[in-house]
């Protein structure tokens, strides 16, 4: 891996505020009161909906890590229920209430990052890009809060569709994908099994694949398979970092000081589990880690 990359930094840093729209009560409850039925009717209706009423197969394609299935018990219905407008608005609000809740000094973030990040979002090259266009797209939130959090969703979703674009590349499919993150890390199965939604029979075939290209030898990463994650995330943060490369450190270091503060007050209150299905290390954030 490359820890110390600032892509890697300023991600682990946003993708904690972003991920409260995953954990957070409020934002749970926002799902269902919009009408959305179940945890993964509201993660799926919320997140896909800055692509507007989309048919399963464009979420199952950008989205890449999830079961077919279990994106289809989702959407399309999700728009039935509710408009992509309107979880749009929901989605933001909720999280901008959970934010406030977690971080006291948000809004001092928000008046900080909010004038860099935009910038950097609206340079940001959209190519390849669906679901980072998507959200660069919507209309911004007059709410400082509401819109800190949209554009560390659309910086996260900017990095995402890079790496979706990396792994596909090298033949990696969603469940190789999760198999080698359990190899590196060691976490359970059930962690992605189960919140992935794929079968024992694409699960088996994946390790089966991974074991037969020398990645993954006795649920152990080789050192082809290392080399493998090592590089495939060096290209995600690179090509996550283009959009920031050009900022002088004038504006990068009070931008990472000021988010730092503000992921770690996140990290500090245990919404989010330090073994959860997105890859965030979020114990990372916490006292006697820097």
């Amino acid at each position: 891996m490359t820890p110390d990359h600032p892509a890697r930094q300023l991600w682990l840093r946003m993708e904690s505020l972003h991920a409260v729209t995953y954990f957070a009560p409020e934002s749970i409850a926002a799902a269902a009161d919009a009408g959305l039925k179940g945890f993964w009717m509201g993660y799926f209706g919320f997140r896909a909906a800055p692509l507007g009423p989309v048919p399963p197969g464009v979420v199952e394609a950008i989205f890449a890590n999830f079961a077919p299935g279990r994106v289809r018990r989702a959407i399309p219905d999700a728009w039935r229920f509710a408009s992509p407008e309107t979880l749009v608005i929901a989605r933001r609000q909720s999280a901008g209430v959970a934010l406030r809740r977690l971080v006291p000094a948000i809004d001092e973030t928000a008046r900080v990052a909010v004038p860099v990040l935009d910038e950097m979002m609206t340079q940001a090259d959209p190519f390849g890009r669906p679901l980072f266009a998507a959200n660069r797209d919507l209309e911004p939130a007059s709410d400082p809060v509401e819109r800190l959090w949209q554009l560390c969703t659309t910086a996260r979703e900017h990095r995402g569709d890079g790496h979706v674009a990396v792994l596909a590349a090298e033949g990696i499919s969603g469940p190789h994908a999760h198999r080698l993150l359990l190899a590196d890390r060691g976490h359970p199965e059930s962690l992605y099994l189960q919140s992935r939604g794929w079968d024992s029979g694409s699960w088996a075939a994946a390790s089966d694949d991974l074991s037969r290209r020398g990645l993954v030898v006795d649920g152990k990463l080789t050192a082809e398979g290392r080399e493998l994650r090592v590089g495939v995330e060096a290209r995600t943060d690179e090509l996550a970092w283009r959009p920031f490369a050009s900022l002088p450190a004038g504006v990068v270091d009070p931008l990472m000081a000021v988010i730092d503060d503000a992921a770690r007050s996140v990290a500090a209150s245990g919404e989010i589990p330090d073994q959860n299905p997105i890859g965030l290390p979020v114990a990372d954030l916490r006292p006697g880690h820097h």
